[in-house]
């Protein structure tokens, strides 16, 4: 087992622990530089990097090294020289590119791999793109703020992060910054009485890019010096992008002269990728990894994983692992072994919970979805339930028809595939199904 093999491996594992936000930032990109008998040494971009990494997740990426090579392992982190030959580009260097050559300029908040070149572009993020391009060209002069909103692992912190990057090579001062650490800054100038520092900071940049704003909902001292550091930036033509979960209107406990600042601007509301786009943003993570995955294995990937990018590469990231440690072939076989293990959940889940979680989530009674009404607004959600039940669990045809009051397995069948097909074109179907099955898993 070769070490960078080892820490591939770990950094599949790392990936699905983790929000998004702080992988992309701190760990995507990251290479060994160095392996000794019980010890790694892994080269981060910045010195920022790594101050954060040993701060903040040495134990964890520790712990994770261990559990894969099977004895207690030792990390150590170091800035990435240029002539390390196996690291990522690093801030001050080249992105290179099959059409472009990119300088990336030295701003240690950004992670200079997250550009616009290299971001997939399907149906479900068109929108996205197009304004944060428009921002990127014209900051503070397209949609002033920006405010991106979508599940997890869409592309959010990628687009925001390019936006900076973008902003950087003209020459403008750029600060990215995840909500929690703006809260984490702001309660160490409140202790150590530098308030006047943390705002010097916020407020006397040209491009402020805000991660994860949900998690200052409830918070009022953040709220409070967020809208002041908006106020600010904004009546001064800087430019301001944030980025959520959900739409300013569905966070309850933020401030209404937040929220209604939020929607000054421009709201995108980014959705799950349909299949063509999981396809291309797996071909594209395993040409970046310089490795050569049979089509089946990516579709069946693609097939498997329609949550977020986030799962889609984690479980790319543990199939290549597996075939390059165990020395197995990179096959069908392989891949459904590994999705398997990556959700054991599913083999919990009844018929009974299913058919509970879909009537709830319509508003409808578990009567309802059992009974013989024929009407859209009772068929379509009735054939969710077949389609769920038979991805989530266990039970045969035969089985979900008599969860769903005896059925015949034909229609079963017909239902199934019929919504199968529909979660794969149509991003309200996929968005309400992802929904459901977080409503199953998050009730255990």
């Amino acid at each position: 087992m070769k070490p960078e093999q080892i820490w591939q491996a770990a950094l599949g594992e790392l990936q699905l622990q983790m929000t998004p936000a702080t992988f992309d930032t701190w760990l995507r990109g990251s290479r060994v530089l160095a392996h000794e008998e019980g010890l790694f040494v892994v080269g981060v971009a910045s010195g920022y990097a790594k101050d954060w990494l040993e701060r903040r997740l040495h134990a964890t990426i520790a712990r994770t090294l261990s559990g894969i090579v099977g004895r207690t392992v030792e990390v150590r982190f170091s800035v990435s020289g240029n002539d390390a030959p196996a690291a990522e580009p690093l801030v001050g260097a080249k992105v290179l590119l099959p059409a472009a050559e990119i300088e990336v300029p030295e701003t240690p908040s950004l992670n200079p791999r997250y550009i616009f070149e290299n971001f997939v572009v399907g149906a479900h993020n068109r929108m996205a793109h197009a304004a944060a391009r428009a921002v990127s060209e014209s900051p503070a002069g397209a949609y002033n703020p920006l405010f991106l909103h979508g599940g997890v692992g869409l592309g959010k912190t990628h687009l925001l992060q390019a936006i900076g990057n973008a902003s950087a090579r003209q020459g403008l001062r750029v600060l990215y910054v995840a909500a929690e650490e703006f809260t984490n800054d702001l309660i160490n100038a409140i202790r150590t009485h530098t308030t006047g520092a943390f705002r010097e900071k916020y407020r006397t940049i040209d491009v402020l890019l805000v991660d994860d704003v949900q998690f200052i909902a409830g918070k009022d001292a953040t709220q409070e010096e967020l809208f002041h550091t908006f106020n600010t930036l904004h009546g001064q033509n800087k430019q301001l992008v944030l980025s959520s979960d959900r739409s300013p209107k569905a966070m309850m406990t933020l401030a209404e002269r937040l929220r209604s600042r939020f929607e000054w601007g421009l709201l995108v509301d980014i959705q799950t990728p349909d299949a063509e786009t999981r396809n291309a943003i797996l071909r594209n993570k395993a040409e970046a990894l310089g490795q050569s995955v049979p089509a089946a294995v990516l579709a069946l990937i693609a097939q498997r994983v329609q949550s977020n990018v986030r799962e889609l590469e984690g479980a790319l990231n543990q199939v290549l692992a597996q075939s390059a440690l165990l020395g197995l072939p990179l096959d069908e076989a392989l891949a459904n072994r590994v999705l398997a293990n990556l959700r054991p959940q599913q083999r919990t889940v009844s018929t009974t919970s299913v058919v509970a979680a879909v009537a709830a989530f319509y508003d409808l009674t578990v009567a309802d979805l059992c009974g013989r009404d024929r009407s859209q607004q009772i068929a379509l959600p009735r054939q969710m339930a077949m389609f769920i039940m038979r991805e989530e669990t266990a039970a045969s045809l035969p089985q979900i028809g008599d969860a769903l009051g005896g059925r015949d397995h034909t229609t079963i069948k017909y239902g199934y595939e019929k919504l199968r097909g529909l979660v794969d074109t149509d991003d309200k179907l996929r968005r309400e199904a992802a929904l459901i099955r977080e409503a199953l898993y998050s009730a255990k």
